[in-house]
């Protein structure tokens, strides 16, 4: 991996990270997704191969677009995902940050973010969604750092109070934080009304 890695090292192991995704996870998501219009635009940040979470909002019928700066997770996600709009680009940095959506989901990505970038992500998110819209993250509750067993790089989390507070500043109110089965914390927020 170099410096100028825009994956941040996800490129060079998108092969093994497909291998060890599964379902874990999913039923969380479907469940969010019933809070949304029928056939609601959604963001998926950070969306990786597009399995599980992308089909997943895709077969319920959602527009769903996906970006990842990793150029072999975006060609994956296109064939996993044909109907979606797709991008290779940092979530920091996306252009389709330039339009609204019913949805943003983030699911393990947040915690492999540097603080600052995780506070801008944030921000975009509460930005893009219209009052009632619905963003859906995944992070420790605690706060704790990690070495990520794929890419060996620092992970990241800043703890539920830390993730509150940018939530708020973001003009989303967090609803609730669900466990999955592998012990996995999902942060829902609704974007406030103006």
């Amino acid at each position: 991996m170099t410096s100028d890695d825009a994956s941040a090292g996800w490129d060079a192991v998108a092969e093994r990270f497909a291998a060890l995704r599964s379902d874990v996870g999913t039923d969380i998501v479907l469940r969010w997704s019933r809070q949304l219009p029928r056939g609601g635009a959604v963001l998926d940040i950070g969306c990786g191969t597009g399995v599980p979470i992308g089909a997943c909002l895709a077969a319920q019928g959602f527009a769903l677009f996906g970006i990842d700066p990793a150029p072999k997770m975006i060609a994956a996600f296109r064939a996993n995902v044909p109907e979606a709009a797709a991008a290779c680009e940092p979530a920091e940095t996306s252009r389709f940050f330039d339009r609204r959506f019913d949805g943003v989901v983030a699911i393990g990505l947040l915690f492999l973010l540097p603080e600052a970038a995780q506070t801008a992500v944030i921000g975009r998110a509460g930005r893009v969604l219209p009052p009632g819209g619905r963003f859906l993250f995944s992070a420790p509750r605690e706060r704790c750092d990690w070495e990520d067993s794929l890419t060996g790089r620092r992970s990241r989390s800043l703890g539920e109070a830390e993730y509150d507070a940018l939530l708020a500043a973001a003009g989303l109110k967090m609803v609730r934080c669900r466990r999955d089965t592998g012990g996995n914390d999902y942060f829902d927020a609704v974007a406030r009304g103006t």
